[in-house]
């Protein structure tokens, strides 16, 4: 294997290529407000724009995130060999990608219009806030479930050149689903958080983890059915929205408990929860 060869595998590592369930989640809740602020399709130039504007900014993201947590992640289990906290890449070679995968990502947004442009530049600050928020904020998930969600406005400014307020409740719901995935997440390194000093909503909440993430799934499914309900959706869709409320139930299952590896697991099934809200938005949509 050739030097270069290694390196590209290091940097497919640090951007977490083999594990895309992380812009899954991104990208699902954004494709569900593309398609509600276009009524339907939205194009292949704008699916285009944001499924892989998705991919970059989530793999900068990752660049972003190891480097301000590289001597926390010394001391979890699950993340001490990065390869920035394990040393086989650099600061400045992290950076650098991470540089390089906004740019790409910035220059598919100039391709749309100035209002999605100027939300770029807000969604970046929070990317870049996020990594320092469990230094001092006790539910650093809410920081993170802002730049989850920067998607959604983004969405409905490049089809309607305008962030109705639909789009903000769509944001808000988003933002409780964040809490319960990262919330499940943060249950997983509770143990090792604790010893280090990071804060996380798993610690935060102590004992009342369990029903707020149950609680933060309803308020997910309970916000973006109230706010989409005018759309006549139909049957469809209803069904969808069911079957992510199976979902909630089967990760209730697997985190009472708070094993790590049921609590894990949840996490990374959490994909197919969105997938199923989108693809009701999309069945209905492409039905009506």
């Amino acid at each position: 294997m050739s030097v270069w060869q290694k390196k590209l595998g290091l940097y497919l590592d640090l951007i977490r290529w083999s594990r895309p369930a992380g812009w899954l989640l991104l990208l699902w809740p954004t494709l569900g407000a593309l398609w509600v602020a276009a009524g339907g399709f939205p194009g292949w130039h704008l699916l285009a724009v944001f499924v892989l504007g998705t991919v970059l900014m989530r793999s900068a993201g990752c660049c972003v995130n190891d480097v301000a947590d590289r001597e926390f992640d010394r001391h979890v289990k699950r993340t001490a060999q990065r390869p920035v906290t394990s040393g086989v890449l650099s600061v400045k070679e992290a950076l650098g990608v991470g540089a390089v995968l906004a740019l790409l990502s910035f220059a598919l947004v100039l391709t749309t219009n100035r209002i999605t442009v100027l939300l770029s530049f807000a969604a970046l600050a929070v990317t870049l806030i996020y990594p320092f928020a469990k230094r001092w904020v006790s539910m650093p998930q809410a920081v993170l479930g802002l730049a989850f969600s920067m998607g959604i406005p983004m969405a409905f400014a490049a089809v309607q050149g305008a962030v109705p307020p639909l789009a903000w409740w769509l944001m808000l719901g988003n933002l409780f689903w964040v809490l319960a995935y990262d919330t499940e997440y943060a249950m997983v390194d509770r143990d090792d958080d604790l010893k280090i000093g990071i804060k996380t909503s798993a610690i935060t909440l102590g004992r009342l983890d369990v029903p707020a993430v149950l609680l933060f799934y309803l308020l997910f499914i309970g916000i973006w059915h109230v706010a989409l309900m005018h759309k006549g959706l139909g049957a469809i869709y209803l069904v969808a929205m069911g079957v992510a409320l199976v979902q909630v139930a089967w990760h209730y299952s697997l985190i009472r408990h708070r094993s790590r590896e049921g609590c894990f697991k949840a996490f990374r099934l959490n994909h197919w929860l969105g997938f199923a809200v989108f693809a009701g938005i999309a069945a209905g949509y492409a039905v009506s």
